[in-house]
């Protein structure tokens, strides 16, 4: 486990974080959450579904997380004629050689931008299923391994319904978090216009992080302290999902193990070597929401899959803070317990 003893690296890894956010921020204004959420899901180990309306910086946001870190990155524009082989690769028969040659796909980088993932056919949007879960791809029997990091943030638009095909639900339920980037503020688009109003900031975006930089940072969210309590908690939530009455489907378990990893992560931003029920609820609805599927009835009475997870929330027991309970199990020496506040990133 990771303990605030090293605190020379731990420094390091907040600077780290600290540089890719403010980068992103620079291109991004006026949606500090959505950056956090973003950076919270890589940390995380998971992959980004970033949906909304067109005009709003979906595509922005993804380059910009991408070129802000110093690793391989693919774009893969999604199209109704692009086939699987393009995303996973394919084996192509070598004259000289007399043998199969295996040419890469374009999934094959450590951070792959799916634009308008939904317009592609649910044949070729299937080719992502085992590298998003299992970071890997087979092809004619063979097994290739992915890079490290690797994640996958892919942009749809939810309005436009010419020439899309919905995503299925195995695929939605991949993305550990969906995100909205949402209209700006009035302040914020006055400054994008100043900004953004001669050159793309993405022109001039350098990377201020390595890729062997953001696995130390995952080494060292993997070892974020998760108490039995917290836990419990996440499971009661997810489970809240497969019997409510206005869903007909609920949350996978994947859900559950997306959800614990994402509040170790939050945690990890927020300074803390300890997840608390505040990393889950903050993150609950961007975790399950997606994965949802309302019932009729509840669609004619319009309640969405973002309402149904916060009345979840309300109803679902909270567990007692460490102060009610005397810690989460790591001992009254360990940081956030009276003896160095949390740091927070």
């Amino acid at each position: 486990m990771t303990t605030y003893d090293d605190r020379a690296s731990l420094t390091d890894l907040t600077a780290t974080v600290e540089r890719v956010r403010s980068s992103v921020e620079g291109v991004i204004e006026g949606k500090p959450e959505v950056v956090r959420l973003s950076l919270t899901v890589l940390l995380a180990e998971g992959h980004l579904l970033i949906e909304d309306v067109p005009g709003v910086g979906k595509t922005m946001l993804a380059k910009a997380l991408a070129r802000s870190i110093d690793c391989s990155v693919r774009r893969i524009q999604f199209t109704p004629d692009l086939l699987p082989s393009d995303i996973t690769g394919v084996s192509i028969w070598d004259q000289q050689r007399r043998d199969f040659e295996f040419k890469p796909g374009a999934i094959f980088a450590q951070i792959v931008i799916g634009d308008e993932i939904n317009r592609a056919s649910p044949k070729t949007q299937s080719a992502l299923l085992e590298s998003m879960e299992e970071r890997q791809v087979t092809i004619d029997g063979t097994t290739y391994e992915l890079p490290s990091p690797f994640m996958v943030v892919a942009t749809q638009n939810p309005v436009e319904m010419e020439g899309t095909y919905p995503l299925p639900e195995a695929q939605r339920d991949r993305f550990m978090a969906r995100v909205s980037v949402g209209y700006p503020s009035v302040e914020a688009e006055l400054q994008m216009l100043d900004v953004h109003g001669g050159v793309s900031p993405l022109e001039d975006l350098q990377p201020v992080a390595h890729a062997h930089d953001i696995v130390k940072l995952i080494e060292a969210v993997r070892g974020v302290h998760v108490a039995d309590t917290v836990r419990r908690y996440a499971v009661d939530l997810v489970s809240a999902t497969r019997t409510h009455p206005d869903l007909r489907l609920g949350a996978s378990p994947r859900a559950t193990l997306h959800l614990l990893r994402a509040a170790k992560a939050s945690a990890a931003l927020s300074g803390r070597e300890y997840a608390l029920p505040d990393d889950i609820q903050a993150l609950a609805v961007a975790v399950l929401a997606h994965r949802l599927l309302p019932t009729a009835q509840a669609q004619l009475n319009r309640r969405t899959a973002e309402q149904v997870v916060q009345e979840i929330l309300q109803r679902t027991p909270v567990p007692a803070t460490p102060q009610q309970q005397g810690g989460y199990g790591i001992g009254h020496g360990s940081p956030g317990y009276g003896q160095q506040p949390p740091r927070r990133l």
